[in-house]
């Protein structure tokens, strides 16, 4: 149903009492009646010589000037501490309220509605007569509305239009007022001096935000919930680590913070709550392996061979490396197995058909939530210029979709720009094949030593491999960094037109470079080490030295090491910065306007506060981490596990770092996760081919399946069918090694016979898979048949209520509107 949030009418949204609330706190003028929508900070320093100052003052000037010109109302706050902080407090009166709320399609309400958003497990849970640990009653529950576009000449239709004090909610009123900031001039307009977003970057302005409905602080008296403000709600019901295990009350970050951050916390919960099936399947598939352990005949094998098997040195002898025996490794062995058994193959299959699904039921999930929130369509709409660009733009077009005249940047400028931005890109994508070249590089010289020491030489593998795990995160999160800035610059300059081609390209930049950042020296191990050493006299070199072999426990062992290493160890370096970075930004930033615990208004409380720096951080690092769990998850089955315990976690961090340590970001309407969903399917795709090599080509479980049907189906003589002799003369010593190669170093027949089945996996792998995969999308519909009749239902009231009014309204029947055609019904409904 149509349902009341940030960019519909509100009727009886919350505002701060005038009768509690002191003249000029913040939250109101002096005068105590009018709302204080958005407040612009500057600071006056003392001592500062006036001509160096005399430019900024004519910018501000002029900037209040126009503001005031295109209608806003203003009142300035001088704070006199060390030095003068000046806040401008904007008010939006009704008329410009009522101007903008048209144009840029707010949302009325016609029709109280009751409330159906039912949660379905709660339902399940309700059916089996199971107490709901997650339920919880939030208070001030959002009303469900019927709505229609606002028209100033209808207003006398909508409910609460004599309300003028409380008829726009909070959110509308910033993001009206935030449309007049990006569009005034506060310089010459040839010059692209145009928009807050400048005055902010040349920190004229150091300031610019609209205020909290007060302190989110709980008092300690008896006040009733009712009585709580939204932000006292969110951070009781929300934001405490008390809450982990409830539902999240959507409806209220959507009604507080606007569609775009609720769909963000909307996903996350949807994604957390499909990682309990992942993290129990790969717990279990885990234990399996524990379990059977003691029955894998290869590890009883080695770990009793004693000195039966004299293995080759794993460096060359001219430097001092040892024989060693097989059964020197037999902890690792047994270990390999946990990560390396038919289970895996399971859970690999597992994974890939889960991975589809939750992307399947997120559309659902994702329709259901833009119809309940009034956005379904919403990006179809003719988008504005990013105020950047309009800025910077040379001329002016007609637009040929509306037919007014728009900022325009010719293509045949952008082109250069663009590929200077794709050059950019590629060297920093080598920048990083070169550091893992150096780890590389690394992990074989600190080997050396290792193997040399007759205490380490068993462990030499594993030091070495963890070491360089540790390296390589180290490179990756100060590259990532370094890039993240330089990929924003690089968007800025390629002068996309809408915010949406900024953002998707900016999305694509760093993702691309994020991918082979995480996932480059993850592949290396997966399917690249350990397949061109060589043999004994014939080994292959890499700058002098010999070409990597897998660790003791095998290549599967190792890449669950670095992927262990990576995932967490990245995940505990997120949650820290988290939880330190924005308490330093505060503590910087208060000292550096000298500002002390002695505020007084609602401007010094949020003021004191960081900005809100967007969910572009937020995207990056879940779908990053949806990679590990899906890619690589035949090699680490506890991947999901790791992975829902740090969502646990990055739901209250990002909770409470909306509600207590940021400004309020002005409210944005998103229909969906945009340009994420795209990248999360093509992970799952790529998951699916990835597993598929790991099974086959890095696993020994084809190995193990071709030698029991041949040979013996205990897997008797296995570890001995594996081991080569290396050619006669070669060493000084006669040894074995692992390939499948008969003495003058030639591949053997199983060798053939093997690549043969590895490949037919690899085919009947992916086609079953992929063709599951297309049945699970063609029996999921992304939008639920009821919804559409519902849309259809809602559609015909909503144009019923305006009917008596507008004798050109045709009505609509329910036969008008075929199930699917949604495209149908998001065209009426923007028609009044």
């Amino acid at each position: 149903m149509f349902h009341l949030e940030s960019d519909e009418i509100s009727v009886d949204s919350f505002v701060p009492s005038k009768k509690n609330t002191p003249p000029g706190t913040g939250c109101f003028f002096k005068d105590g009646q009018r709302k204080t929508d958005f407040v612009l900070v500057y600071v006056e320093k003392k001592g500062r010589v006036q001509s160096s100052m005399s430019q900024f003052n004519a910018y501000r000037k002029k900037f209040i000037t126009n503001l005031i010109k295109a209608g806003l109302e203003k009142e300035e706050e001088v704070v006199e501490k060390e030095n003068n902080l000046h806040y401008i407090k904007l008010h939006a009166p009704w008329d410009v309220l009522c101007y903008y709320a048209e144009d840029l399609s707010f949302r009325a309400p016609l029709q109280v509605q009751p409330s159906q958003n039912v949660n379905w497990s709660a339902e399940v849970l309700q059916t089996l007569k199971i107490p709901n640990i997650m339920e919880q009653n939030v208070p001030n529950q959002p009303k469900s509305y019927y709505t229609c576009a606002f028209k100033v000449s209808k207003i006398d239709r909508f409910l609460g239009n004599q309300d003028r004090q409380n008829y726009f909610t909070n959110n509308q009123r910033s993001r009206v007022i935030w449309e007049i900031l990006n569009a005034t001039v506060y310089g010459k307009k040839k010059k692209a001096e145009i928009g807050i977003a400048r005055l902010l970057e040349e920190e004229i302005f150091i300031g610019a935000y609209p205020l909290h409905d007060g302190p989110f602080e709980i008092p300690k008296n008896s006040l009733t919930h009712m009585r709580l403000n939204p932000r006292q709600i969110l951070c009781k019901y929300w934001a405490r680590w008390g809450c982990w295990h409830k539902y999240q009350p959507l409806d209220h970050i959507r009604e507080y913070f606007g569609e775009k951050i609720a769909i963000y916390f909307a996903w996350l919960g949807f994604y957390t709550a499909w990682l309990h099936p992942a993290a129990v399947v790969g717990v279990l598939v885990f234990l399996f392996g524990v379990f059977s352990m003691s029955n894998n005949m290869p590890a009883k094998e080695v770990c009793s061979s004693g000195k039966e098997f004299k293995m080759c040195p794993l460096c060359d002898e001219n430097i001092g490396c040892q024989y060693w025996y097989l059964s020197d490794v037999c902890m690792y062995v047994k270990i390999s197995y946990l990560f390396d058994h038919p289970g895996t193959v399971f859970y690999a299959v597992f994974v890939s058909f889960w991975a589809v699904t939750f992307l399947e039921y997120w559309k659902r999930k994702n329709a259901r939530l833009a119809h309940h929130w009034d956005v379904l369509g919403f990006e179809e709409e003719q988008e504005r210029p990013r105020p950047e660009y309009a800025a910077k733009a040379k001329m002016m077009e007609k637009n040929p979709i509306t037919g007014i005249k728009e900022p325009y940047f010719p293509p045949k400028e952008r082109l250069p720009r663009i590929l200077s931005g794709m050059a950019i890109i590629i060297i920093m994508i080598v920048l990083v094949l070169i550091f893992i070249m150096a780890v590389i590089i690394y992990r074989a010289l600190i080997s050396i030593p290792l193997f040399q020491n007759k205490n380490l030489r068993s462990n030499a593998a594993l030091i070495a491999s963890i070491s360089a795990a540790m390296v390589n995160l180290m490179f990756i999160m100060a590259l990532g960094k370094i890039y993240e800035k330089l990929a924003l610059k690089l968007t800025q300059w390629e002068m996309h037109r809408t915010q949406t081609e900024f953002e998707d390209q900016l999305i694509f930049k760093v993702f691309l470079f994020q991918f082979v950042n995480f996932y480059s020296s993850i592949f290396y191990i997966a399917f690249f080490k350990g397949r061109f050493v060589g043999y004994p006299g014939n080994y292959k070199k890499f700058f002098g030295l010999r070409n990597e072999e897998c660790s003791n426990g095998g290549c599967l062992m190792e890449l669950a090491q670095q992927l262990s290493v990576i995932m967490i160890g990245k995940q505990i370096i997120n949650n820290i910065q988290e939880v330190v970075v924005p308490k330093l930004k505060t503590y910087w930033h208060q000292f550096q306007v000298k500002m002390g615990d002695d505020f007084k208004s609602q401007c010094d409380n949020d003021f004191s506060l960081i900005q809100h720096e967007g969910l572009f951080q937020e995207y990056l690092e879940m779908v990053l981490q949806f990679g590990f769990i899906t890619i690589f998850v035949a090699a680490f089955p506890l991947a999901p596990l790791f992975a829902l315990i740090n969502n646990w976690v990055e739901i209250r961090l990002d909770a409470q770092k909306f509600v207590k340590e940021t400004r309020r970001p002005v409210a944005e309407r998103a229909e969906d996760i945009g340009v994420w969903f795209k990248i999360l399917e093509s992970l799952s795709c790529l998951a699916v081919i990835s597993n598929a090599f790991l099974i086959a080509f890095t696993s020994e479980f084809l190995p193990r399946m071709l030698y029991q049907y041949k040979y013996e189906w205990n897997l008797k003589g296995y570890t001995n069918f594996t081991l080569a002799y290396a050619p006669n003369g070669t060493l000084s010593q006669e040894c074995r090694y692992l390939a499948f190669r008969d003495r003058e170093g030639n591949y053997t027949k199983f060798f053939w016979q093997l690549l043969v089945v590895r490949l037919s996996f690899v085919i009947i792998f992916e086609h079953v898979v992929f063709s599951t995969c297309h049945l699970i999308d063609f029996a999921v519909p992304d939008v639920p048949e009821s919804l559409e009749l519902k849309i259809k239902r809602e559609r015909y009231l909503a144009k019923q209520a305006l009917a008596d009014t507008e004798g050109l309204i045709t009505m609509v029947n329910d036969e008008d509107i075929e199930p699917g055609n949604l495209d149908a019904v998001n065209n009426q409904k923007t028609t009044h």
